[in-house]
């Protein structure tokens, strides 16, 4: 069966058109703050002074993060988030979980990384949205040490009009 499209009137078309660029530019979605996240993160493990140069050799494993629960975001998905992002770096290391019995028999290209999001300071309400606050800490080990070789501290806020 086809159907016939109707012509728009021509008077319609820029009321149309206004309609869509009068939307207010604001995240789409949780989705895309955390994406956000996730790339600054990527950013700076990238950049971490231990890791060799280029980076593709290498091998992160990332351990469970914590992320505080006052954030509204769960665990899962700031993972996934700063896993997409690890994975989208050109030449990139490769990633992958992070289990207890990795720590055995580590090769010299494997890096553990772990990850802390926590609230840092009381929501901030604007007149349109509210900010939450927060920290993210990096840390880079070796599998099988417990002493940090790197760490970083990234700090804003997400909108929680995208929660």
């Amino acid at each position: 069966m086809i159907r016939r499209l109707l012509p728009v009137p021509a008077w319609l078309l820029p009321l149309l058109l206004l309609g869509c660029a009068g939307s207010p530019e604001r995240p789409e979605s949780l989705r895309q703050a955390l994406f956000n996240l996730g790339e600054r993160a990527a950013e700076r493990v990238m950049e971490a002074p231990p890791l060799p140069r280029p980076p593709a050799d290498q091998v992160l494993l990332l351990a469970a993060p914590e992320v505080s629960d006052a954030l509204g975001i769960g665990r899962e998905r700031f993972l996934e988030s700063l896993v997409r992002a690890l994975l989208a770096v050109s030449d990139g290391p490769q990633v992958l979980e992070w289990r207890d019995a990795m720590a055995e028999g580590a090769g010299d290209n494997q890096w553990r990384l772990e990850s802390r999001l926590e609230a840092n300071g009381p929501p901030l309400r604007l007149s349109d949205r509210e900010l939450l606050p927060y920290r993210l800490t990096l840390v880079l080990r070796r599998p099988d040490g417990e002493r940090a070789l790197w760490e970083e501290r990234i700090q804003g806020a997400i909108d929680a009009t995208a929660l």
